[in-house]
């Protein structure tokens, strides 16, 4: 069960962040306590994500100067995202996971449209205050992570990217730090149970570049559709469960 969540998850994870949301679940109902959970799903998701980044090596190629600041930040707020999480009870924030995704899904579909007028003037660089979204967007990533690809999305929205593969493809490397940095403290505290974090990482790369070859070959619009279908119906099934 645990590799099949990881495969699709991972094949989520790819198209538009979320795969966490199975995922994790599927840890905690085997038996993993919550946070042992939270650690070991972020390390097999980790590796995921590399497999899904292979399948964008063209986009994130060509938004390598775009995507180099908001990297170093997302390297410092994961850090501080993963200490949180071993420092603090996650009940609270967890109850808030439902209502973050639902407002990054608003931004990711209306984002576009609110900055459609300054795209003329827009340039191929991150702003101090993208750079500080990008920041929160991190620490949220470090502490608990499921739904931060939709984080990410909703910000990339308001650069000048020319489709969605693009955001896709800087979400997937920015993850990569974000995912990474995170086993470091997670593993120092021995929170992370890794036979299964083995298992779940196999699949979920495999299940990653999958999905990032699939995306692809969908038209952007098609995509963008997709990613609010699928965010929408995620937050709807976490209200349901209570997360």
């Amino acid at each position: 069960m645990l590799a099949i969540a990881a495969f699709i998850g991972g094949a989520i994870n790819s198209v538009a962040g979320g795969g966490s949301f199975l995922s994790f679940p599927a840890l905690l109902f085997v038996g993993v306590p919550p946070i042992v959970a939270n650690a070991t799903n972020n390390t097999a998701m980790w590796v995921g994500v590399i497999g899904s980044a292979r399948g964008y090596r063209k986009e994130i190629a060509e938004q390598r100067r775009l995507i180099a600041p908001l990297f170093a930040v997302s390297l410092v707020g994961a850090t501080l995202g993963a200490l949180l999480l071993l420092r603090t009870p996650s009940t609270l924030f967890e109850r808030m996971v439902p209502w973050l995704l639902l407002a990054a899904v608003a931004l990711f579909a209306f984002g576009p449209r609110i900055v459609a007028a300054e795209r003329a003037r827009a340039e191929h660089k991150a702003s101090w205050v993208q750079l500080a979204a990008q920041f929160g967007v991190a620490i949220y990533g470090g502490y608990f992570g499921a739904g931060m690809g939709y984080a990410m999305l909703a910000l990339l929205a308001f650069f000048p990217l020319p489709s969605v593969h693009a955001a896709n493809g800087i979400k997937n490397a920015l993850a990569i730090a974000i995912n990474g940095i995170a086993i470091v403290p997670f593993a120092i505290a021995r929170v992370i149970w890794w036979p299964q974090a083995i298992l779940m990482a196999a699949a979920a790369m495999l299940g990653g570049y999958v999905g990032a070859r699939l995306a692809l070959r969908v038209s952007s619009e098609a995509m963008r559709a997709a990613v609010i279908v699928l965010g929408i119906t995620m937050a709807v099934a976490l209200f349901v469960r209570g997360v």
